[in-house]
């Protein structure tokens, strides 16, 4: 029985293109200026295409209690692997503005939401 070594772990968990979504999941999400901002909590992917469609980062509250969950078009996340996080062109004032919702609240992922959602980063959906 071989024994993983880091190396082994990665060549099955990433690629210079690819990432494995547990591997998504809890990284940190910066400001442009290296402020954090939240953790990526969960992605949505869609059935028929399989691309990812938001991060779903979650944002606020203490000790992830109280956050909200604020999907962000994956088009919007830079990863840096400096920081080991992604990084985004927002600030917490423009991000409390943006579409969110509470964790035991989860939206309707529908055109319209998706629009609204595009449109508040200055994307089309």
């Amino acid at each position: 029985m071989a024994i993983d070594t880091r190396d082994d772990i990665l060549e099955r968990d990433e690629t210079t293109n690819l990432i494995a979504s547990n591997k998504v999941e809890g990284t940190a999400v910066y400001n442009r200026s290296g402020e954090k901002l939240g953790t990526v909590s969960h992605f949505m992917v869609g059935k028929r295409n399989g691309r990812v469609e938001y991060a779903v980062m979650s944002f606020g509250g203490l000790f992830g209690m109280g956050a909200n969950h604020h999907p962000l078009p994956w088009d919007v996340l830079d990863y840096d692997t400096d920081k080991g996080g992604y990084v985004v062109d927002l600030d917490k004032e423009r991000l409390e503005g943006a579409p969110s919702f509470a964790r035991d609240q989860e939206p309707t992922w529908d055109r319209d939401y998706g629009t609204r959602i595009y449109g508040y980063y200055g994307l089309n959906y």
